[in-house]
């Protein structure tokens, strides 16, 4: 099981343990992803147990929600095609800025190409950045042929970590194409923060910028093959993917890459998806700001 599957199959056990799926879907998501019936049953019974003693469920929410960040500015996204690896064709979601500063690759959650992900890729055009969103699913058919959700993950996890990581470098490629002349940076979600961590460890030196949100860091990852500024956004009750933070500032602080890292105070996992049911409207206009002014000073 590679990282990113361990990943996603752990997310799967925490929504669980907080009350976001009951067990017979959690069940069935685990066996889409092939952790057979017994595996599963032990791992939501003992991911339950840590959550009930370590990190209790709470509603971060607020009711009723004002404007998501940059959503009174956001320009609509356009589906396109363009070439990816070995003559395979990629979808994606593309909005121009009518000015551009930059150029931004957005990643998507382990949903795939989302709405929402199109919202936010819709948000950055607005805000002076030509912004790209690549589907990951696209040799698949792309996220729109899945009608369970659950199966668009499932299918996620299976895909080869190179793979993705090739995807998603052809999709840097049609930004360059797309905003010529632009610095370039990279924002994920969730399973995309993992997925910038993964670009900056295996060397991609066309990205300037990058901020991954609660995003597992890799296992003795090395970003010393990278030039990008990074900022890194957690969030301080989302101690699953947090325990990988110490791993992901030593690892930046022995590049030598210029890096911040915000930790969103009260906000769980995936609190910038206004979406989901862990939004926190505070945290999400907090974090767009500090990633506006990290691209404004390492985009523009």
């Amino acid at each position: 099981m590679t990282p990113l599957q361990r990943y996603i199959v752990e997310e799967i056990a925490a929504d669980h343990a907080d009350g976001l799926l009951p067990r017979r879907e959690a069940l069935r998501r685990l066996g889409l992803l092939g952790v057979g019936a017994t595996a599963a049953a032990a791992l939501l019974a003992a991911c339950s147990s840590d959550e009930q003693t370590t990190n209790p469920v709470t509603s971060t929410t607020d009711s009723p929600a004002p404007t998501p960040p940059g959503m009174s500015t956001a320009v609509l996204t356009t589906p396109v095609t363009f070439p990816g690896p070995d003559g395979r064709e990629l979808q994606g979601a593309w909005a121009p800025a009518a000015q551009p500063r930059g150029a931004v690759l957005v990643i998507h959650e382990n949903k795939g190409l989302t709405d929402h992900i199109r919202s936010v890729t819709g948000r950055f055009a607005g805000v002076g950045y030509s912004a790209l969103a690549v589907d990951l699913l696209s040799e698949a058919g792309g996220t729109a042929v899945f009608t369970d959700p659950a199966a668009a993950t499932a299918a996620l996890g299976k895909i080869p970590q190179e793979q993705l990581v090739a995807d998603l470098r052809a999709g840097i490629d049609e930004l360059e194409r797309r905003a010529p002349g632009k610095k370039i940076g990279a924002t994920g979600f969730c399973f995309g923060g993992g997925l910038v961590w993964l670009l900056l460890t295996s060397g991609t030196p066309k990205l300037a910028a990058a901020t991954p949100f609660y995003g597992p860091f890799p296992d003795n990852g090395d970003v010393s093959g990278s030039t990008a500024a990074v900022l890194a956004v957690y969030a301080a009750l989302d101690a699953r993917v947090d325990a990988s933070r110490p791993g992901a500032e030593a690892a930046l602080q022995r590049a030598g890459l210029p890096h911040e890292v915000f930790v969103a105070p009260d906000a769980d996992h995936a609190f910038f998806n206004d979406t989901g049911p862990r939004y926190n409207q505070t945290a999400a206009n907090e974090a767009w700001r500090r990633v506006l002014d990290w691209y404004g000073t390492r985009l523009s």
